[in-house]
């Protein structure tokens, strides 16, 4: 199919030749309008240009766009589910589903697996557009083109016409989710419209400022739906899932887990754990199906944000790597690779798990901070000799402001840092807060990194260092470098603070400040206080005696707690750490009795003592209650 061509194109294309015959440059619409822009706006217009052009009402073009990648063009950059730049046209290849722990490689039915339409819309895109591919990929103007043919295309096919009414396009943009069932493409286009009638606005990783106004008076035409004849999605009572999620239940293997009845039997819910899969949606599932390995109570597809449940919230699903973690969490797969600068979480993921996460937090009274709402790179390690292993999903992309801001819970405010012994909260941005970090191919399972490289890319993080200096080293985490100078490595987590984060304020010097962390100082560039914001109202933690606190990464009993004929479990100090006399720690909450459970009998044994959860470094930790003073 040609190239679609707007109205008036010969006359302008007449007039640009009488001008050049007259010596005189003949610049064109676009570039006249942008004239009158800045660059700030520049993708605002395209978003303009391309509603007329195709007929599109800007609120509908504008939401979509918002919900795919919240504006984002992502360089040319895939995402997770293969999409890209603001429409997330999707051109997913069979090189895509076959490379790394895709699983798909050496299968018969590759081709075939990889063949699904929806699949493929810039394939699309570039047919009603006549724009070639590599532009839609990497052209935001074009993508955005092509993202308005497409749903042009399907309002055509679904009322017969492009009318005016946003409202009118509900079946097309149920269409544009690229769901097959029910469920999830209604679950997308309603939070379309929700977007249209409350209005957006956002600025950009790459600067371009995008204001979608609010139309209250929008009525969608839900009825619209059965004319896509997709697949009905029953709502079955195997799930634990708000009722506009797309939701379905695939047990995982009975080994890779255990059935209790929290918190029923007394074990409390107090943490949500986020993790990625660091392979595709139905890898993890496959995976998780599989005796002997882990598992996670949900995972999240990347493309539609369909959930598949695969342990019940009462279980204990093998997931954080921390017995005490698992006895206490919740688990959340999101589709994704913590390491892959060639991929991004789509928006539709963030909003499908913001969802679920205030769903569970509201039934389990589980406090919506970062000190309980977790990556599965904050989890301690259980033991001195596991510390250094521990996984660091979902990595530095996952975009931890823009998540707790949809869980209406936003760790930002007012930047900033106060006096020394106050707390502030890491709050460096995402988009603006570029940092450089060294990627190899043992860190990249897509097989995106052939060798190493330095990366420059937005991130969750700061970096810490030594000394308040550019120059100095960076912090080492005991349990990685024994020398205690760390590196920029991807996987090391232990030299960076994430956002959200709390720490209390050690010291000051110039733009840098410095923070108690990991049983030391550390500082970290903060001019005018751009990378944090001072929180209030928290409790803080520190030694109550004349001696070091140990440092703990599991809750269990005191042995002689545990009844005639069961085996107690045991744990130690993690070596590495501890909280030195005059220095303090964030807690969130009240400390929580120790406890242990035996599944055979279904047998719960609470401690006498209390610990403080603590966010001691980049990971949190524990200590007793017993041995410290709060205030």
């Amino acid at each position: 199919m040609h190239e679609h061509k707007p109205r008036r194109r010969l006359s302008r294309i007449l007039a640009a030749g009488v001008l050049a015959a007259a010596g005189v440059a003949a610049a064109s619409p676009a570039a006249q309008a942008v004239g009158h822009r800045t660059a700030a706006d520049s993708r605002q217009h395209a978003f303009e240009q391309a509603a007329t052009e195709y007929h599109v009402p800007l609120p509908v073009l504008l939401a979509v766009a918002y919900h795919e990648s919240a504006w984002d063009a992502h360089e040319g950059q895939r995402s997770t589910g293969g999409g890209y730049g603001p429409m997330h046209l999707t051109d997913v290849t069979t090189g895509m589903l076959a490379a790394g722990d895709a699983g798909a490689v050496g299968r018969a039915d590759l081709a075939e697996l990889a063949s699904a339409p929806s699949l493929h819309t810039l394939q699309a895109a570039a047919r009603l557009t006549g724009l070639p591919g590599k532009r839609l990929r990497a052209d935001d103007a074009a993508n955005i083109r092509g993202g308005a043919a497409l749903l042009a295309s399907y309002e055509k096919g679904a009322v017969g016409s492009t009318p005016k009414d946003s409202g009118k396009w509900y079946a097309a943009v149920a269409r544009y989710s690229g769901s097959a069932g029910q469920r999830a493409a209604r679950a997308f286009a309603d939070r379309v419209f929700a977007t249209i009638e409350n209005g957006a606005q956002e600025t950009t990783r790459d600067g371009q400022h995008i204001e979608l106004p609010a139309s209250p008076s929008v009525q969608p035409a839900v009825k619209q739906l059965s004319v896509l004849h997709l697949r009905a999605t029953a709502a079955t009572v195997d799930t634990e899932c708000p009722a506009t999620l797309d939701c379905a239940f695939l047990p995982a293997a009975a080994a890779n887990g255990q059935v209790s009845d929290r918190p029923a039997n007394g074990i409390r819910i107090d943490s949500i754990v986020i993790h990625d899969t660091e392979s595709s949606y139905d890898a993890a599932l496959n995976t998780f199906q599989k005796p002997g390995g882990g598992s996670a109570h949900y995972v999240i597809r990347s493309s539609d944000g369909a959930v598949t449940q695969m342990v019940p919230t009462k279980d204990i699903s093998f997931q954080a790597g921390n017995y005490s973690t698992n006895l206490h969490s919740i688990g959340i797969e999101h589709e994704g690779y913590a390491a892959a600068g060639g991929t991004w979480y789509t928006q539709t993921e963030y909003e499908t798990s913001a969802e679920l996460v205030r769903y569970l937090a509201e039934r389990f009274g589980i406090p919506l901070d970062r000190q309980h709402i977790i990556g599965h790179d904050n989890v301690p390690g259980p033991s001195s000799a596991l510390v250094s292993g521990m996984h660091w999903d979902p990595g530095p992309s996952w975009d931890w402001e823009r998540f707790m801001r949809l869980l209406h819970a936003p760790v930002g405010g007012r930047h900033g840092v106060g006096r020394v012994g106050s707390v502030v909260t890491i709050t460096p941005g995402f988009a603006r807060n570029q940092q450089t970090v060294r990627v190899c191919p043992s860190d990249d399972p897509t097989g995106a990194t052939p060798e190493c490289t330095e990366r420059t890319q937005p991130s969750d993080f700061v970096y810490l260092r030594t000394a308040p200096s550019a120059t100095a080293p960076l912090f080492g985490d005991q349990a990685i470098h024994p020398d205690g100078v760390g590196s920029d490595s991807i996987n090391d987590w232990g030299s960076t603070a994430a956002a959200g984060q709390q720490f209390v304020v050690a010291d000051r010097q110039g733009d840098w400040t410095a923070i108690w962390y990991s049983g030391t100082k550390v500082w970290f560039l903060n001019p005018h206080g751009c990378n944090t914001t001072p929180a209030r109202d928290v409790t803080v933690v520190g030694a109550a005696g004349t001696s070091p606190v140990a440092v703990y990464g599991s809750s269990y009993p005191d042995a002689s707690e545990y009844p005639a004929g069961l085996s107690p479990s045991t744990q130690a100090p993690l070596a590495f750490y501890t909280i030195p006399v005059g220095q303090a720690y964030v807690t969130t909450a009240a400390p929580a009795p120790t406890d242990d459970y035996f599944p055979s009998t279904g047998r719960v044994v609470t401690g006498g003592k209390s610990m403080y959860t603590i966010q001691y470094n980049h990971r949190t930790a524990l200590v007793y209650a017993s041995d410290v003073t709060a205030q």
